[in-house]
């Protein structure tokens, strides 16, 4: 969507899975209900800007959109009858527009069931994620597509077909319960970290973060901690997010460029969300089982920890990533754990870890591959190469302040490289 103020925007992301849990609660159709929520989303980008933010805005967007669902079960409901059909195909409790929620209904967050209800097990992972990132994330069609490396069609076939397959299962609109908790929670999981992910690292665009996503996803992480106190994973994922999201206020400088970890002013990290990061992780780690968030978690604890860059301990960077990898088949794992082994036994090392990632062919294509490589050849002492490796992830990145960023790395060691010996 497409809306001239951006904290329109935000508002709108924000309020529409809200929308979509009373409707959806209403009338009972997921997929129709997604439906007019897009369509109530649409009318307010349009009409907002020029005749300002209503008084109410969540209860505007529940009123056009319930306004464009009456209208539609009253039309299929006529078609039905015009074809003689009404008795057999039209459901008792569809008969008539359902009657309005109650005040207490209509102000309920119902965000955390349309969570739930997206990672049904009904539908594959792949399929419940991208539905999740739409519904809850706010995610564009196209960013969906570009994270998990598909077009854009192909995409919104599957998103289609997710909501179809939810309205012909009968979910009901509600939170699992704890014996259906187990079969949700992995998807559900995974979300919240690409939710968060898209928010601190955004994939497209102009700027380098979106904090509102990020943001959105702490508050949800927060929310099925309270639900699931005793799971170690989704205390994991919580401190990871916290851990992560501390060193947002230093990640960019005065003009939105780029600043990577080693150059950022660690005085502007967030002291109260590493504590509480620190605390949780440690806490978590003491009970046993260990998961491949928690795992991210204490790799990320260790990085806030170091007063400066010096500091870092990358032997026990190296080791916890070598677990990570163990545990989790993602070649992006094997990418940082490269990067770690040069920090402990020189470039040569991760360089050559990361000749196995070209002939495993998952990241082809993808910038941080070889951004990498540049980084450990800049280490190494190969401006050229080094230089080269750089315009080849800025070529392939589609987010504008790391394309910048890695463009002038690139010319900076050629400019290097061109000056005479002193």
């Amino acid at each position: 969507m497409t809306v001239a103020d951006p904290s329109i925007e935000d508002l709108l992301r924000r309020l529409a899975p809200q929308v979509l849990g009373v409707l959806a609660r209403r009338f009972g159709d997921f997929d129709a209900a997604e439906d007019a929520v897009q369509e109530a989303l649409l009318a307010a980008t349009t009409q907002w800007p020029e005749q300002g933010l209503p008084g109410n805005p969540r209860g505007w967007l529940i009123q056009v959109a319930a306004r464009r669902m009456t209208e539609q079960v009253r039309s299929e409901q006529a078609r039905r009858r015009r074809e003689g059909l009404a008795a057999l195909r039209v459901p008792s409790d569809r008969q008539s527009a359902p009657p309005a929620d109650s005040e207490h209904e209509t102000d309920r967050d119902d965000t955390l069931a349309v969570l739930f209800m997206c990672c049904h097990p009904a539908l594959t992972p792949t399929s419940a994620i991208a539905l999740t990132l739409r519904s809850v994330g706010g995610l564009t069609t196209a960013q969906i597509a570009h994270a998990f490396m598909m077009p854009e069609a192909t995409m919104a076939q599957r998103i289609s077909r997710a909501k179809q397959r939810i309205r012909t299962s009968g979910v009901p609109f509600r939170l699992p319960t704890r014996e259906e908790w187990p079969h949700r929670l992995h998807s559900v999981l995974h979300v919240l970290y690409l939710i968060f992910n898209e928010g601190y690292a955004s994939s497209t665009g102009p700027d380098l973060q979106r904090v509102e996503l990020s943001q959105e996803a702490i508050r949800l992480a927060r929310a099925v901690r309270e639900l699931l106190p005793d799971d170690c994973e989704v205390a994991g994922l919580l401190a990871l997010m916290l851990l992560t999201d501390a060193r947002r206020p230093a990640r960019t400088g005065p003009g939105g460029e780029v600043v990577p970890l080693a150059e950022q002013d660690r005085g502007r990290w967030d002291g109260t969300a590493i504590a509480e990061g620190v605390a949780l992780i440690t806490d978590t780690l003491a009970k046993g089982a260990v998961g491949p968030y928690q795992l991210q978690a204490a790799i990320a604890a260790v990085h806030d920890e170091a007063e400066r860059v010096e500091d870092t301990d990358w032997p026990q960077i190296l080791a916890l990533y070598g677990l990570l990898e163990r545990m989790s088949d993602n070649p992006m794992i094997s990418l940082n754990r490269a990067v770690a082994a040069a920090m402990v036994h020189g470039p040569a090392t991760g360089l050559e870890m990361l000749q196995a990632l070209d002939a495993d062919g998952r990241l082809a294509g993808h910038h941080r591959l070889h951004a990498a490589r540049a980084h450990l050849l800049e280490m190494a002492g190969e401006r050229s190469a080094a230089a080269e490796s750089y315009r080849l992830a800025a070529n392939l990145t589609t987010s504008v302040p790391e394309r910048h960023y890695l463009t002038t790395r690139a010319a900076r060691l050629t400019a290097s490289g061109r000056q005479p010996p002193p």
